[in-house]
Protein backbone atom coordinates (compact mmCIF):
# COMPACT_ATOMS: atom_id res chain seq x y z
CA UNK A 1 0.00 0.00 0.00
CA UNK A 2 2.80 2.40 0.95
CA UNK A 3 4.55 1.58 -2.30
CA UNK A 4 1.41 2.49 -4.29
CA UNK A 5 1.09 5.79 -2.43
CA UNK A 6 4.76 6.54 -3.08
CA UNK A 7 4.41 5.78 -6.80
CA UNK A 8 1.28 7.93 -7.07
CA UNK A 9 3.03 10.81 -5.35
CA UNK A 10 6.07 10.35 -7.56
CA UNK A 11 3.88 10.41 -10.67
CA UNK A 12 2.29 13.64 -9.47
CA UNK A 13 5.65 15.26 -8.86
CA UNK A 14 7.11 14.14 -12.16
CA UNK A 15 4.16 15.08 -14.37
CA UNK A 16 5.51 16.93 -17.38
CA UNK A 17 4.49 20.57 -17.64
CA UNK A 18 2.70 21.79 -20.75
CA UNK A 19 4.48 25.15 -20.41
CA UNK A 20 7.68 25.28 -22.48
CA UNK A 21 10.80 26.54 -20.68
CA UNK A 22 13.31 28.60 -22.67
CA UNK A 23 16.81 29.78 -21.82
CA UNK A 24 19.17 32.36 -23.27
CA UNK A 25 20.57 29.61 -25.49
CA UNK A 26 17.39 28.32 -27.09
CA UNK A 27 14.85 31.17 -26.89
CA UNK A 28 15.30 32.57 -30.41
CA UNK A 29 15.43 29.16 -32.08
CA UNK A 30 12.48 27.95 -30.01
CA UNK A 31 10.05 30.65 -31.15
CA UNK A 32 11.22 31.60 -34.65
CA UNK A 33 9.10 29.02 -36.50
CA UNK A 34 5.95 29.42 -34.39
CA UNK A 35 3.03 31.37 -35.83
CA UNK A 36 1.94 32.38 -32.33
CA UNK A 37 3.23 31.89 -28.79
CA UNK A 38 2.66 33.53 -25.41
CA UNK A 39 5.77 33.92 -23.23
CA UNK A 40 5.87 34.70 -19.51
CA UNK A 41 9.02 36.38 -18.20
CA UNK A 42 9.14 35.67 -14.46
CA UNK A 43 11.22 35.46 -11.30
CA UNK A 44 10.90 32.47 -8.92
CA UNK A 45 10.58 34.73 -5.85
CA UNK A 46 7.80 36.89 -7.37
CA UNK A 47 4.48 36.53 -5.54
CA UNK A 48 2.40 37.55 -8.56
CA UNK A 49 4.25 34.94 -10.64
CA UNK A 50 3.47 32.24 -8.07
CA UNK A 51 -0.22 33.16 -8.17
CA UNK A 52 -0.25 33.10 -11.96
CA UNK A 53 1.57 29.73 -12.22
CA UNK A 54 -1.42 27.33 -11.80
CA UNK A 55 -3.63 29.42 -14.12
CA UNK A 56 -0.86 29.60 -16.72
CA UNK A 57 -0.28 25.84 -16.50
CA UNK A 58 -4.01 25.11 -16.85
CA UNK A 59 -4.23 27.40 -19.88
CA UNK A 60 -1.21 25.69 -21.49
CA UNK A 61 -2.89 22.29 -21.09
CA UNK A 62 -6.17 23.49 -22.59
CA UNK A 63 -4.37 25.18 -25.50
CA UNK A 64 -2.05 22.25 -26.25
CA UNK A 65 -1.91 21.75 -30.00
CA UNK A 66 -3.50 25.17 -30.60
CA UNK A 67 -1.18 27.82 -29.13
CA UNK A 68 1.96 27.04 -27.10
CA UNK A 69 2.73 28.82 -23.82
CA UNK A 70 6.29 29.32 -22.60
CA UNK A 71 8.22 30.93 -19.76
CA UNK A 72 11.69 32.34 -19.11
CA UNK A 73 13.31 32.60 -15.67
CA UNK A 74 14.79 36.09 -15.75
CA UNK A 75 16.99 35.47 -12.72
CA UNK A 76 18.83 32.77 -14.67
CA UNK A 77 18.47 34.07 -18.25
CA UNK A 78 18.76 37.83 -17.93
CA UNK A 79 20.08 38.37 -21.46
CA UNK A 80 16.78 37.37 -23.09
CA UNK A 81 14.74 39.36 -20.57
CA UNK A 82 16.85 42.47 -21.10
CA UNK A 83 16.55 42.10 -24.86
CA UNK A 84 12.76 42.43 -24.60
CA UNK A 85 12.75 45.25 -22.04
CA UNK A 86 11.43 43.21 -19.11
CA UNK A 87 11.54 45.32 -15.94
CA UNK A 88 8.76 43.79 -13.85
CA UNK A 89 7.34 40.35 -13.10
CA UNK A 90 5.46 38.66 -14.50
CA UNK A 91 5.67 40.24 -17.96
CA UNK A 92 3.73 38.45 -20.71
CA UNK A 93 4.39 39.05 -24.38
CA UNK A 94 2.89 37.70 -27.60
CA UNK A 95 5.29 36.59 -30.33
CA UNK A 96 4.46 35.87 -33.98
CA UNK A 97 7.03 34.13 -36.20
CA UNK A 98 9.85 34.99 -33.82
CA UNK A 99 9.00 38.69 -33.44
CA UNK A 100 7.27 40.54 -30.60
CA UNK A 101 3.67 41.22 -31.61
CA UNK A 102 2.78 43.12 -28.44
CA UNK A 103 2.19 42.79 -24.69
CA UNK A 104 -0.47 40.50 -23.28
CA UNK A 105 -2.73 42.76 -21.20
CA UNK A 106 -5.66 40.37 -20.85
CA UNK A 107 -7.01 38.52 -17.80
CA UNK A 108 -4.54 36.53 -15.70
CA UNK A 109 -6.90 33.56 -15.39
CA UNK A 110 -6.86 30.31 -17.35
CA UNK A 111 -10.27 31.12 -18.89
CA UNK A 112 -9.12 34.59 -19.89
CA UNK A 113 -5.84 33.41 -21.41
CA UNK A 114 -7.54 30.60 -23.33
CA UNK A 115 -10.28 32.87 -24.66
CA UNK A 116 -7.79 35.52 -25.74
CA UNK A 117 -5.36 33.17 -27.49
CA UNK A 118 -8.05 31.22 -29.31
CA UNK A 119 -9.07 34.49 -30.93
CA UNK A 120 -5.44 35.14 -31.84
CA UNK A 121 -4.76 31.72 -33.35
CA UNK A 122 -5.18 31.12 -37.08
CA UNK A 123 -6.53 33.67 -39.56
CA UNK A 124 -8.13 36.91 -38.36
CA UNK A 125 -11.35 35.89 -40.15
CA UNK A 126 -12.56 32.30 -40.55
CA UNK A 127 -14.07 31.25 -43.88
CA UNK A 128 -17.55 29.71 -43.62
CA UNK A 129 -18.35 27.29 -46.42
CA UNK A 130 -21.58 25.64 -45.24
CA UNK A 131 -24.79 26.64 -43.47
CA UNK A 132 -23.72 24.36 -40.62
CA UNK A 133 -20.46 26.27 -40.21
CA UNK A 134 -22.41 29.53 -40.15
CA UNK A 135 -24.94 28.39 -37.54
CA UNK A 136 -22.19 27.01 -35.30
CA UNK A 137 -20.12 30.20 -35.58
CA UNK A 138 -22.90 32.62 -34.60
CA UNK A 139 -24.06 30.32 -31.75
CA UNK A 140 -20.93 31.14 -29.73
CA UNK A 141 -21.17 32.82 -26.31
CA UNK A 142 -19.39 35.88 -27.74
CA UNK A 143 -20.66 38.22 -30.43
CA UNK A 144 -19.80 37.33 -34.05
CA UNK A 145 -19.05 39.57 -37.02
CA UNK A 146 -19.63 38.03 -40.44
CA UNK A 147 -18.71 39.54 -43.79
CA UNK A 148 -20.81 38.45 -46.81
CA UNK A 149 -19.16 38.85 -50.22
CA UNK A 150 -19.99 37.55 -53.68
CA UNK A 151 -16.26 36.87 -54.13
CA UNK A 152 -12.99 37.66 -52.38
CA UNK A 153 -11.73 40.13 -54.95
CA UNK A 154 -13.86 43.12 -53.93
CA UNK A 155 -12.35 46.16 -52.13
CA UNK A 156 -14.93 45.67 -49.36
CA UNK A 157 -13.55 42.19 -48.66
CA UNK A 158 -10.03 43.61 -48.27
CA UNK A 159 -11.29 46.34 -45.93
CA UNK A 160 -13.16 43.74 -43.88
CA UNK A 161 -10.02 41.62 -43.51
CA UNK A 162 -8.02 44.66 -42.40
CA UNK A 163 -10.64 45.50 -39.77
CA UNK A 164 -10.57 41.89 -38.56
CA UNK A 165 -6.77 42.00 -38.16
CA UNK A 166 -7.02 45.18 -36.09
CA UNK A 167 -9.81 43.96 -33.81
CA UNK A 168 -9.14 40.22 -33.57
CA UNK A 169 -8.10 40.53 -29.92
CA UNK A 170 -11.60 41.58 -28.88
CA UNK A 171 -14.05 40.22 -31.46
CA UNK A 172 -14.71 37.11 -33.58
CA UNK A 173 -14.71 37.42 -37.38
CA UNK A 174 -15.80 35.18 -40.24
CA UNK A 175 -16.57 35.64 -43.92
CA UNK A 176 -18.46 33.73 -46.58
CA UNK A 177 -19.32 33.80 -50.28
CA UNK A 178 -21.89 31.00 -50.14
CA UNK A 179 -24.84 32.28 -52.16
CA UNK A 180 -27.43 30.54 -49.99
CA UNK A 181 -26.09 32.31 -46.89
CA UNK A 182 -26.13 35.71 -48.59
CA UNK A 183 -29.76 35.16 -49.59
CA UNK A 184 -30.79 33.86 -46.16
CA UNK A 185 -29.44 37.02 -44.52
CA UNK A 186 -30.89 39.36 -47.13
CA UNK A 187 -27.46 40.46 -48.38
CA UNK A 188 -27.35 41.78 -51.93
CA UNK A 189 -23.78 41.38 -53.21
CA UNK A 190 -21.88 42.29 -50.06
CA UNK A 191 -22.45 43.32 -46.45
CA UNK A 192 -21.37 42.99 -42.83
CA UNK A 193 -23.63 41.72 -40.05
CA UNK A 194 -22.95 41.63 -36.31
CA UNK A 195 -24.67 38.74 -34.51
CA UNK A 196 -25.16 39.02 -30.78
CA UNK A 197 -24.88 35.81 -28.70
CA UNK A 198 -28.11 33.76 -28.89
CA UNK A 199 -28.12 33.25 -25.12
CA UNK A 200 -28.50 37.03 -24.72
CA UNK A 201 -31.48 37.27 -27.10
CA UNK A 202 -34.34 39.41 -25.81
CA UNK A 203 -37.47 41.27 -26.92
CA UNK A 204 -35.95 44.73 -26.49
CA UNK A 205 -33.43 44.62 -29.36
CA UNK A 206 -32.62 42.68 -32.52
CA UNK A 207 -30.26 39.73 -32.33
CA UNK A 208 -28.29 41.00 -35.30
CA UNK A 209 -27.34 44.40 -36.70
CA UNK A 210 -26.48 45.16 -40.34
CA UNK A 211 -23.75 47.58 -41.32
CA UNK A 212 -25.52 50.52 -42.94
CA UNK A 213 -22.65 52.86 -43.75
CA UNK A 214 -22.35 54.40 -47.20
CA UNK A 215 -18.90 52.95 -47.79
CA UNK A 216 -17.41 49.74 -46.40
CA UNK A 217 -13.93 50.72 -45.18
CA UNK A 218 -11.74 49.41 -42.39
CA UNK A 219 -12.53 52.38 -40.16
CA UNK A 220 -16.28 52.45 -40.80
CA UNK A 221 -16.48 48.72 -40.07
CA UNK A 222 -14.50 49.14 -36.84
CA UNK A 223 -16.75 52.01 -35.72
CA UNK A 224 -19.88 49.98 -36.56
CA UNK A 225 -18.68 47.04 -34.45
CA UNK A 226 -17.69 49.12 -31.42
CA UNK A 227 -21.00 51.02 -31.51
CA UNK A 228 -23.19 47.94 -31.94
CA UNK A 229 -21.55 44.96 -30.26
CA UNK A 230 -22.80 45.38 -26.71
CA UNK A 231 -26.41 46.35 -27.29
CA UNK A 232 -28.60 47.64 -24.49
CA UNK A 233 -27.29 45.52 -21.61
CA UNK A 234 -24.43 43.06 -22.18
CA UNK A 235 -23.00 40.48 -19.80
CA UNK A 236 -19.82 42.00 -18.34
CA UNK A 237 -16.95 39.53 -18.00
CA UNK A 238 -13.20 39.64 -17.41
CA UNK A 239 -12.76 39.62 -21.20
CA UNK A 240 -14.88 42.70 -22.01
CA UNK A 241 -14.84 44.75 -18.79
CA UNK A 242 -12.16 47.16 -20.01
CA UNK A 243 -14.12 47.93 -23.18
CA UNK A 244 -17.30 48.58 -21.21
CA UNK A 245 -15.69 50.77 -18.58
CA UNK A 246 -14.58 53.45 -21.02
CA UNK A 247 -17.84 55.36 -20.49
CA UNK A 248 -20.38 56.00 -17.72
CA UNK A 249 -21.53 52.50 -16.73
CA UNK A 250 -24.33 51.11 -14.54
CA UNK A 251 -23.98 47.46 -13.49
CA UNK A 252 -26.47 45.13 -11.84
CA UNK A 253 -24.60 42.46 -9.85
CA UNK A 254 -26.28 39.14 -9.02
CA UNK A 255 -25.90 35.39 -9.63
CA UNK A 256 -25.21 35.68 -13.36
CA UNK A 257 -24.30 32.23 -14.70
CA UNK A 258 -25.11 31.54 -18.34
CA UNK A 259 -23.64 28.03 -18.18
CA UNK A 260 -25.66 26.69 -15.26
CA UNK A 261 -28.62 29.08 -15.07
CA UNK A 262 -29.26 30.98 -18.32
CA UNK A 263 -32.97 31.39 -17.62
CA UNK A 264 -32.42 32.91 -14.18
CA UNK A 265 -29.60 35.08 -15.49
CA UNK A 266 -31.87 36.56 -18.16
CA UNK A 267 -34.80 36.97 -15.75
CA UNK A 268 -33.12 39.85 -13.93
CA UNK A 269 -31.29 41.10 -17.01
CA UNK A 270 -34.60 41.62 -18.82
CA UNK A 271 -35.82 43.76 -15.95
CA UNK A 272 -32.71 45.90 -16.16
CA UNK A 273 -33.10 46.12 -19.95
CA UNK A 274 -36.70 47.30 -19.75
CA UNK A 275 -35.70 50.27 -17.61
CA UNK A 276 -32.50 50.88 -19.58
CA UNK A 277 -34.36 51.04 -22.89
CA UNK A 278 -36.81 53.62 -21.58
CA UNK A 279 -33.95 55.97 -20.63
CA UNK A 280 -31.91 55.28 -23.77
CA UNK A 281 -34.98 56.05 -25.88
CA UNK A 282 -35.01 59.47 -24.18
CA UNK A 283 -31.49 60.07 -25.45
CA UNK A 284 -29.78 59.58 -22.08
CA UNK A 285 -26.06 58.78 -22.26
CA UNK A 286 -25.30 55.73 -20.12
CA UNK A 287 -24.11 52.15 -20.57
CA UNK A 288 -25.77 49.24 -18.79
CA UNK A 289 -24.49 45.75 -17.96
CA UNK A 290 -25.09 42.75 -15.72
CA UNK A 291 -22.24 40.93 -13.96
CA UNK A 292 -21.64 38.00 -11.66
CA UNK A 293 -21.36 39.11 -8.06
CA UNK A 294 -18.93 36.23 -7.45
CA UNK A 295 -16.61 37.19 -10.33
CA UNK A 296 -16.73 40.89 -9.45
CA UNK A 297 -16.59 40.72 -5.67
CA UNK A 298 -13.83 43.35 -5.74
CA UNK A 299 -16.26 45.78 -7.40
CA UNK A 300 -18.83 45.15 -4.69
CA UNK A 301 -16.21 45.87 -2.04
CA UNK A 302 -15.28 49.12 -3.79
CA UNK A 303 -18.94 50.17 -3.66
CA UNK A 304 -19.48 48.99 -0.09
CA UNK A 305 -22.17 46.56 -1.25
CA UNK A 306 -23.33 43.30 0.30
CA UNK A 307 -24.82 40.96 -2.32
CA UNK A 308 -26.07 38.15 -0.08
CA UNK A 309 -29.64 38.10 -1.38
CA UNK A 310 -31.21 36.92 -4.62
CA UNK A 311 -32.05 40.31 -6.10
CA UNK A 312 -29.43 42.39 -7.93
CA UNK A 313 -27.50 45.20 -6.30
CA UNK A 314 -26.82 48.20 -8.52
CA UNK A 315 -23.87 50.57 -8.75
CA UNK A 316 -22.63 53.10 -11.25
CA UNK A 317 -19.18 54.45 -12.10
CA UNK A 318 -18.70 57.41 -14.42
CA UNK A 319 -15.85 57.76 -16.88
CA UNK A 320 -14.44 60.40 -14.52
CA UNK A 321 -14.36 57.94 -11.61
CA UNK A 322 -17.39 59.18 -9.63
CA UNK A 323 -19.34 56.36 -7.96
CA UNK A 324 -23.05 56.04 -7.14
CA UNK A 325 -24.83 53.22 -5.31
CA UNK A 326 -28.53 52.33 -5.40
CA UNK A 327 -29.48 51.99 -1.73
CA UNK A 328 -33.12 51.00 -2.31
CA UNK A 329 -33.70 47.30 -2.89
CA UNK A 330 -34.07 46.26 -6.53
CA UNK A 331 -37.73 45.55 -7.32
CA UNK A 332 -39.15 43.20 -9.93
CA UNK A 333 -41.22 45.98 -11.48
CA UNK A 334 -38.10 48.11 -12.00
CA UNK A 335 -39.51 51.11 -10.10
CA UNK A 336 -36.52 51.37 -7.74
CA UNK A 337 -34.09 51.41 -10.64
CA UNK A 338 -36.20 53.99 -12.48
CA UNK A 339 -36.19 56.25 -9.43
CA UNK A 340 -32.42 55.86 -8.99
CA UNK A 341 -31.77 56.80 -12.62
CA UNK A 342 -34.13 59.78 -12.54
CA UNK A 343 -32.30 61.12 -9.50
CA UNK A 344 -28.96 60.54 -11.21
CA UNK A 345 -29.90 62.41 -14.38
CA UNK A 346 -31.51 65.18 -12.31
CA UNK A 347 -28.27 65.60 -10.35
CA UNK A 348 -29.86 64.63 -7.04
CA UNK A 349 -27.65 61.67 -6.12
CA UNK A 350 -24.81 61.97 -3.65
CA UNK A 351 -21.53 60.44 -4.79
CA UNK A 352 -20.45 57.30 -2.96
CA UNK A 353 -17.09 57.47 -1.21
CA UNK A 354 -15.42 54.47 0.35
CA UNK A 355 -14.17 56.03 3.53
CA UNK A 356 -13.02 55.20 7.00
CA UNK A 357 -14.74 57.23 9.75
CA UNK A 358 -13.40 60.75 10.20
CA UNK A 359 -11.00 60.60 13.17
CA UNK A 360 -12.44 62.10 16.35
CA UNK A 361 -8.99 63.36 17.31
CA UNK A 362 -6.70 64.51 14.52
CA UNK A 363 -4.28 66.69 16.48
CA UNK A 364 -1.12 64.68 15.81
CA UNK A 365 1.73 66.06 13.70
CA UNK A 366 0.71 63.80 10.77
CA UNK A 367 -2.89 64.51 9.81
CA UNK A 368 -4.99 61.42 9.13
CA UNK A 369 -6.87 61.66 5.86
CA UNK A 370 -9.95 59.64 4.94
CA UNK A 371 -12.12 60.10 1.88
CA UNK A 372 -14.69 62.14 3.83
CA UNK A 373 -12.21 64.72 5.16
CA UNK A 374 -9.76 64.87 2.27
CA UNK A 375 -11.18 68.08 0.82
CA UNK A 376 -11.26 69.85 4.16
CA UNK A 377 -7.63 69.05 5.03
CA UNK A 378 -5.58 68.21 1.93
CA UNK A 379 -7.48 70.50 -0.44
CA UNK A 380 -7.42 73.53 1.87
CA UNK A 381 -6.40 76.01 -0.82
CA UNK A 382 -4.54 78.24 1.63
CA UNK A 383 -1.99 75.57 2.57
CA UNK A 384 0.57 73.35 0.87
CA UNK A 385 0.15 69.63 1.61
CA UNK A 386 2.51 66.67 1.51
CA UNK A 387 0.42 63.49 1.30
CA UNK A 388 1.53 59.90 1.72
CA UNK A 389 -0.78 57.21 0.31
CA UNK A 390 0.05 53.94 2.07
CA UNK A 391 -1.12 50.39 2.74
CA UNK A 392 -1.09 48.95 6.30
CA UNK A 393 0.67 45.78 5.12
CA UNK A 394 3.36 47.58 3.09
CA UNK A 395 6.89 47.04 4.46
CA UNK A 396 8.27 50.18 2.80
CA UNK A 397 5.46 52.22 4.37
CA UNK A 398 6.30 50.83 7.82
CA UNK A 399 9.96 51.75 7.32
CA UNK A 400 8.99 55.27 6.27
CA UNK A 401 6.60 55.89 9.18
CA UNK A 402 9.08 57.06 11.88
CA UNK A 403 10.86 59.35 9.40
CA UNK A 404 7.57 60.78 8.15
CA UNK A 405 6.45 61.41 11.75
CA UNK A 406 9.78 63.09 12.55
CA UNK A 407 9.32 65.30 9.48
CA UNK A 408 5.85 66.32 10.64
CA UNK A 409 7.13 67.10 14.12
CA UNK A 410 9.86 69.34 12.70
CA UNK A 411 7.27 71.23 10.63
CA UNK A 412 4.52 71.32 13.27
CA UNK A 413 4.89 75.10 13.78
CA UNK A 414 4.49 75.93 10.08
CA UNK A 415 0.92 77.29 9.65
CA UNK A 416 1.13 77.08 5.85
CA UNK A 417 2.00 73.40 5.52
CA UNK A 418 0.13 70.12 6.15
CA UNK A 419 1.86 66.76 6.47
CA UNK A 420 -0.76 64.03 5.98
CA UNK A 421 -1.30 60.38 5.12
CA UNK A 422 -4.14 58.21 3.84
CA UNK A 423 -4.73 54.45 3.89
CA UNK A 424 -5.36 53.97 0.17
CA UNK A 425 -6.71 50.45 0.70
CA UNK A 426 -9.55 51.63 2.96
CA UNK A 427 -10.45 54.90 1.24
CA UNK A 428 -11.19 56.08 -2.27
CA UNK A 429 -8.20 57.95 -3.63
CA UNK A 430 -9.56 61.22 -5.05
CA UNK A 431 -8.91 62.53 -8.52
CA UNK A 432 -6.39 63.58 -9.84
CA UNK A 433 -4.13 61.41 -7.65
CA UNK A 434 -2.95 58.11 -9.15
CA UNK A 435 -1.75 55.41 -6.78
CA UNK A 436 -0.44 52.12 -8.16
CA UNK A 437 2.14 51.23 -5.50
CA UNK A 438 2.99 51.99 -1.90
CA UNK A 439 4.02 54.35 -0.53
CA UNK A 440 3.08 56.99 -3.11
CA UNK A 441 3.72 60.58 -2.05
CA UNK A 442 2.34 63.77 -3.59
CA UNK A 443 2.85 67.48 -2.97
CA UNK A 444 -0.33 69.53 -3.43
CA UNK A 445 0.58 73.24 -3.61
CA UNK A 446 -1.69 75.96 -2.27
CA UNK A 447 -3.87 77.48 -4.96
CA UNK A 448 -3.23 74.58 -7.34
CA UNK A 449 -4.78 71.51 -5.75
CA UNK A 450 -5.80 69.90 -9.04
CA UNK A 451 -2.18 69.78 -10.24
CA UNK A 452 -0.39 67.83 -7.48
CA UNK A 453 3.25 66.87 -8.04
CA UNK A 454 4.40 63.30 -7.45
CA UNK A 455 7.34 63.17 -5.02
CA UNK A 456 10.20 61.13 -6.47
CA UNK A 457 13.00 62.13 -4.07
CA UNK A 458 14.81 60.41 -1.22
CA UNK A 459 13.04 59.12 1.88
CA UNK A 460 15.20 60.73 4.58
CA UNK A 461 13.87 63.65 6.64
CA UNK A 462 16.50 65.95 5.14
CA UNK A 463 15.38 64.97 1.62
CA UNK A 464 11.78 65.93 2.35
CA UNK A 465 12.77 69.23 3.94
CA UNK A 466 15.02 70.14 1.00
CA UNK A 467 12.15 69.37 -1.39
CA UNK A 468 9.65 71.45 0.60
CA UNK A 469 12.01 74.41 0.86
CA UNK A 470 12.27 74.31 -2.91
CA UNK A 471 8.58 73.79 -3.73
CA UNK A 472 6.58 75.39 -0.88
CA UNK A 473 4.51 78.49 -1.53
CA UNK A 474 5.86 80.17 1.60
CA UNK A 475 9.19 79.94 3.46
CA UNK A 476 9.25 76.68 5.40
CA UNK A 477 9.42 76.95 9.19
CA UNK A 478 11.56 74.11 10.54
CA UNK A 479 11.69 73.47 14.27
CA UNK A 480 15.31 72.67 14.98
CA UNK A 481 16.34 70.40 17.84
CA UNK A 482 17.64 72.34 20.88
CA UNK A 483 21.41 72.27 21.24
CA UNK A 484 22.65 69.91 23.90
CA UNK A 485 24.23 71.67 26.87
CA UNK A 486 27.99 71.24 26.83
CA UNK A 487 29.48 69.78 30.03
CA UNK A 488 32.97 70.75 31.19
CA UNK A 489 35.17 68.97 33.70
CA UNK A 490 34.92 71.96 36.02
CA UNK A 491 31.16 71.55 36.18
CA UNK A 492 31.44 68.04 37.54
Amino acid sequence: MLRLIFLAALAGFSRASDVLEFTDDDFDSGIQNLDLILVEFYAPWCGHCKRLAPEYEAAATRLKGIVPLAKVDCTAHSSTCSKFGVNGYPTLKIFRSGEVSGPYDGPRSADGIVSFLKKQAGPASVELTTEGDFEKFIADKDASVVGFFADNSSPAYTEFQNAAKDLRENYRFAHTSVEALLKSQGVDGEGVILFRPPRLSNKFEDGSVKFSGEKCTKNTIKTFIKDSVFGICPHMTDDNKDQLRGKDLLVAYYDVDYDKNPKGSNYWRNRVMKVAKSFLDQGKELRFAVASKQSFSHDLSEFGLDAQGEVPVVAMRTAGGDKYVMTEEFTRDGKALESFLRDYFDGKLKRYLKSEPIPENNDGPVKILVAENFDAIANDDSKDALIEFYAPWCGHCKSLEPKYTELAEKLANDPNLVIAKMDATANDVPSPYEVSGFPTIYFAPAGSKMQPKKYEGGREVSDFIAFLKREASNPVIVQEEPEKKRIYEGDL
